[in-house]
């Protein structure tokens, strides 16, 4: 209930005060698992997503936002929460693991689960190169993988910034990807890397990124 009252008041406001463009709703299937594999642009990506997705979303969040103490600790609890975020501790050496086998369950429990591929914030706006975690979700659970592009949400926060802005932003939804079968003769590895690279060439065709070609830094980002 609390996160179908926040969705809707969010959605709301959202709508009145960005007039986002949404487009390929329907690419995303009304039940069972599905992953959303999404560009990084901005904080508020994790806001967004889940305000323009009709389904529930699970999301990663840094323990941090769940772990704060006095009245900015407990909102900040209360809005993750409210938003279908799962906190994680990236801190530790096993918070990689701990992130994909959380996104697992999820899946599993045929729930929506978006992710970031890039790992962290773009710094620069262009699209840097996925990392393998998001390949090994679609090929361990058998779900769809759906491509998400955002635009205009880096405009919105800022790096660095601490109050959003008004700002246009457009999110658009590709036609799922179905790797369910067809990669069982090749090494893992080989597999893992051959699968991001397609989700990542679905992304920036919804984008129209220019593509780094390299891995983003994960002290530059969130």
């Amino acid at each position: 209930m609390l996160y179908d009252t926040a969705r809707i008041v969010g959605s709301r406001v959202g709508r009145v005060l960005y007039r986002p463009t949404v487009e390929g709703l329907e690419h995303i299937p009304a039940t069972g698992p599905v992953v959303l594999a999404a560009n990084h642009l901005s904080f508020c990506d994790s806001v967004v997503i889940p305000l323009a997705v009709p389904r529930r979303v699970r999301f990663l969040a840094k323990a941090e936002y769940f772990s704060g103490t006095g009245l900015k600790g407990r909102l900040s609890r209360a809005a993750f929460t409210s938003l279908g975020a799962v906190p994680v501790d990236r801190g530790s050496g096993g918070g990689a693991l701990e992130a994909l086998e959380i996104g697992l369950r999820r899946l599993k429990d045929g729930e929506v689960f978006s992710i970031y591929p890039e790992g962290t914030r773009s710094p620069d706006g262009r699209l840097y190169r996925g990392r393998t975690g998001v390949a090994h979700l679609a090929l361990t659970s058998g779900a769809p993988v759906v491509p998400v592009g955002l635009s205009g949400t880096e405009r919105i926060q800022p790096i660095g910034a601490r109050l959003p802005r008004i700002a246009p932003v457009t999110v658009r939804f590709g036609a799922p990807l179905d790797f369910s079968a067809g990669y069982g003769h090749l090494r893992t590895g080989r597999a893992r890397r051959l699968v991001t690279d397609e989700i990542m060439a679905a992304v920036q065709r919804l984008t129209g990124q220019e593509e780094a070609g390299t891995y983003n830094d994960r002290t530059s980002g969130e």
